[in-house]
């Protein structure tokens, strides 16, 4: 499939103390989106995943996808993924994103958020083989989710944030050593949404 230029116009860079954030609610248009989401659920071999959490074991709630053009593992809260090849459609986004954010990524994470109890909790991308200040670069595409964003010294500041489908949220610089961020559970009927995380992994 074709992808459509996106509107850089439509860039929004969020004014948070000691972060580098910027949203693009329309990286792919809805077409384009929801062609794109319908392909990665159907051809995508989804795992659940244990994850240790003080002590016990839970299944991760959400659906993941591991994808590199290297071999080199990625891991967190005691999961250690191996890499699969990029899939030729899931490179073509890479390249887009890549253009767009004038980064090199070498890896993605694929979430699947089946419905509104699926989540994602407080956490930094600060694992050691991404580096002192990495880039991440994620993609939304399905149903909208809300990202929460706190910092981790000052309390009162936070920034709630709607991840449309087919937007793209780059964080940067600084961002991680100083702020947390979250996809919670919600009550709220949601259908499925599908995230791309990608990463370079040093």
């Amino acid at each position: 499939m074709s992808m459509s230029l996106f509107d850089t116009s439509k860039v929004v860079k969020l004014q948070l103390q000691d972060a580098e954030i910027e949203y693009h609610p329309q990286f792919f248009g809805l077409e384009d989106a929801n062609a794109l989401f319908d392909k990665l659920y159907q051809n995508t071999q989804w795992i659940e995943e244990d994850i240790r959490v003080y002590g016990k074991i839970y299944k991760q709630p959400r659906l993941t996808a591991f994808f590199a053009n290297n071999q080199k593992k990625y891991g967190y809260a005691n999961i250690s993924m191996i890499p699969q090849p990029f899939p030729p459609l899931l490179n073509a986004i890479k390249t887009k994103v890549e253009a767009a954010t004038q980064t090199q990524f070498s890896s993605c994470l694929l979430n699947l958020y089946r419905d509104g109890q699926d989540s994602n909790g407080w956490h930094a991308d600060d694992e050691k083989e991404l580096g002192l200040n990495p880039v991440i670069a994620s993609v939304s595409l399905g149903a909208e989710r809300l990202f929460h964003l706190k910092h981790k010294k000052i309390k009162t500041l936070k920034h709630k944030l709607n991840l449309q489908n087919g937007s793209l949220l780059l964080m940067k610089g600084e961002t991680q050593h100083h702020w947390l961020h979250q996809i919670p559970k919600t009550k709220k009927p949601l259908g499925k949404r599908i995230n791309l995380t990608f990463r370079l992994l040093k």
